[in-house]
């Protein structure tokens, strides 16, 4: 076996598959001599995620040859998995009987994922591929609103009337065709006559219990029922609250119409958790394969607030400038104070953001939290500040000058324990985004408190 090939193989004892160096370079190699029986060989082993992680790593001429080469054999699962930066481009690439067979074999919440951030010729395109009854479910889940859980869901769903047995959902199961039901679920879900679900029944119970034991007699105790147009992030967090697998999803008049599997919640989760920190950050929800000039314009803005804030704190330096022509120490100190007061403000910032996210922090613990957040900066301010008052002694000869900045680091740690928690609570409360705005305001804080206790000090007790 070749090395090339060989990197194909699984590893260690869970056979997790790596897509290493010499792999890519073996597939590459397949697509510049146009081996497309090669090809073929080398992706068969690829779980349709792995081969999306491929094309995001390769560049836009090899993805394009690599896409034509692979031809028939494109899985419908690969274009779910591309990050939507790339998926126009592969799509593009596509011949339309591909697409089609492609599109074919997804599921009705895939290709709704699939479509919605479409251009309007890729979207016809698309839906066209389509059976006549996918069509209308597709076009159906389009037409609720974005991040709602109608667009969430799926709407291959298996349910049975109230009153049926296992023996009769057994046999409905068995004769009904495959392409009518999922290609996966969990539950069965339970109607009444009109089509209210009142209830889940779990596979397992299914096999596990005798032909005559009616289906209502083995429910699920944790039941949940999602509204079409809850948001998808309070979806995500009743599945992860509940601890769910699957929950059906109604419409306005309580009729089910779908149902929402753990597998989507949870990317939905992830979505979430990675938007968090990359507005911590200020880099908004870019990818490695954005353009540089998309990738300029969403960090620009924040790097402009960022320019206003750092002009604010050079303001409050500017009062003092005849203490720091006097007293060359202020300069050299003054950092220290503004850094340990922003990087604790950061901590407790995404403490709180997080708690906000899960719903942790609420009205009824908010205080709470804000007064452990500042008794925290108030014991690592003692603490530094002790650390501080030597440096300053030891380094300066100065004991005036110790003292100065270690209540300095005091009140800065305090305050940034304060406006770390408080700011995104209030954000929040007012309706904006706290992991997109807080950054900002809470580094202007612990900046111009940090500069004004410092160097106000120091003009106090020291000139």
């Amino acid at each position: 076996m070749s090395d090339q090939t060989a990197e194909l193989e699984p590893e260690g004892e869970d056979d997790a598959y790596l897509l290493g160096p010499k792999a890519i370079a073996a597939i590459l190699y397949a697509v510049d001599i146009e081996d497309s029986a090669k090809l073929t060989e080398l992706m068969e082993p690829l779980h349709p995620a792995d081969i999306a992680d491929l094309l995001e790593q390769i560049n836009a001429f090899d993805r394009s040859r690599l896409v034509r080469l692979y031809g028939r054999e494109f899985d419908g699962e690969i274009l779910s998995e591309l990050d939507e930066s790339i998926r126009e481009e592969v799509i593009s690439v596509l011949t339309p009987q591909v697409l089609t067979q492609a599109v074919r074999d997804m599921d009705s919440d895939d290709v709704v994922d699939l479509v919605e951030d479409l251009e309007d010729h890729q979207q016809e395109a698309i839906l066209e591929a389509l059976e006549d009854v996918d069509r209308a479910a597709v076009q159906q889940a389009l037409g609720y609103p974005e991040y709602s859980a109608g667009r969430l869901m799926q709407r291959e769903v298996v349910m049975a009337p109230e009153h049926w047995t296992v023996g009769e959902a057994i046999d409905y199961l068995r004769t009904t065709p495959e392409d009518e039901l999922p290609a996966q679920f969990y539950h069965i879900v339970l109607v009444d006559p009109r089509l209210h679900p009142i209830g889940n029944v779990t596979l397992g119970k299914v096999m596990r219990s005798k032909r005559e034991t009616r289906l209502m007699d083995i429910k699920e105790e944790t039941f949940q029922v999602i509204p079409a147009l809850q948001d998808e992030g309070e979806v995500a967090y009743a599945f992860n609250q509940y601890h769910l697998i699957s929950a059906p999803v109604v419409d306005e008049e309580d009729r089910l119409i779908g149902v929402i599997t753990i597998d989507d919640a949870m990317a939905v989760l992830d979505e979430e958790h990675e938007e968090d920190i990359l507005r911590l950050a200020g880099v908004g929800e870019g990818s490695l394969s954005d353009r540089v000039i998309d990738t300029t314009k969403q960090r620009l803005p924040w790097l402009a607030v960022n320019l206003v804030t750092a002009i604010a704190a050079s303001l409050v330096i500017a009062q003092f400038e005849m203490a720091i022509a006097q007293i060359v120490a202020l300069a050299v100190l003054m950092p220290i104070v503004a850094s340990m007061g922003g990087n604790a403000g950061t901590q407790s910032l995404t403490v709180a953001v997080r708690a906000i996210a899960t719903k942790d922090l609420t009205g009824a613990n908010v205080w709470r939290v804000i007064r452990r957040e500042v008794l925290v900066g108030l014991i690592n301010g003692l603490i530094f500040a002790v650390v501080m008052g030597v440096v300053g002694v030891i380094w300066f000869g100065s004991p005036a000058l110790g003292y100065v900045i270690a209540v300095a680091m005091v009140i800065n740690l305090v305050v940034a324990g304060l406006a770390g928690t408080v700011i995104p609570v209030v954000l929040e409360r007012v309706g904006v985004d706290p992991a997109l705005a807080s950054g900002a305001f809470v580094t202007t804080v612990t900046d111009v408190v940090g500069f004004f206790a410092f160097l106000g000090l120091a003009a106090l007790v020291l000139l």
